[in-house]
């Protein structure tokens, strides 16, 4: 067990490294086994945060995000939280202005995140596969950039459905409805 945490714990080091040397602008610790976002990493890349513009930390083991990760890495255009055991995101990700796309399938939210409604610049929106029951249809509608909502494999309520065109100008993606079993 000690073993496969170190090799865990080396891969990240790595892969911090690796975007730190290389300047780049993205920074991929998916399939890490994190349980919380290494507080190590916001000294390790604080010369190069401003220039993350991509972050993926899908399947890994993440509960929570915390405001220090959405204030340093204030610049990202897309998030992929993918896999994780996530149900709620910090107030501050209305701070992230600048962000596009964001995947959260595969998590366990249960509520739409709602202060993603307030990101301007946000085109795209993965929530599949969570348990979400109620989506907030006025706030949705008023997202003038956001071309994707992907609600498949939620118990959404039927007042999702009524998100269609032409009332809003994305695409709305939701499982078949159940049929209703008759009596």
């Amino acid at each position: 067990m000690q073993k496969r945490m170190g090799e865990a714990v080396a891969r990240v080091a790595r892969k911090v490294n690796e975007t730190v040397e290389n300047k780049t602008d993205s920074l991929d610790l998916a399939n890490c086994k994190l349980i919380a976002f290494p507080v190590g990493i916001y000294k390790a890349m604080r010369s190069v945060t401003e220039g993350i513009h991509r972050i993926s930390l899908a399947n890994n083991e993440l509960k929570s995000l915390t405001s220090r990760f959405v204030t340093t890495f204030s610049q990202l255009r897309e998030l992929n939280l993918a896999g994780n055991y996530l149900h709620r995101l910090p107030e501050e990700v209305t701070s992230l202005l600048h962000l596009q796309a964001i995947d959260l399938s595969r998590n366990r939210f249960r509520r739409f995140p709602e202060p993603l409604t307030t990101i301007a610049a946000l085109e795209t929106i993965n929530l599949e596969e969570n348990e979400i029951t109620e989506v907030p249809v006025e706030k949705l509608a008023t997202m003038a950039s956001l071309r994707s909502l992907n609600l498949r494999a939620n118990p959404v309520g039927p007042e999702a459905r009524l998100l269609v065109r032409p009332l809003v100008p994305f695409d709305l993606l939701l499982s078949p409805e159940e049929p209703v079993p008759k009596a």
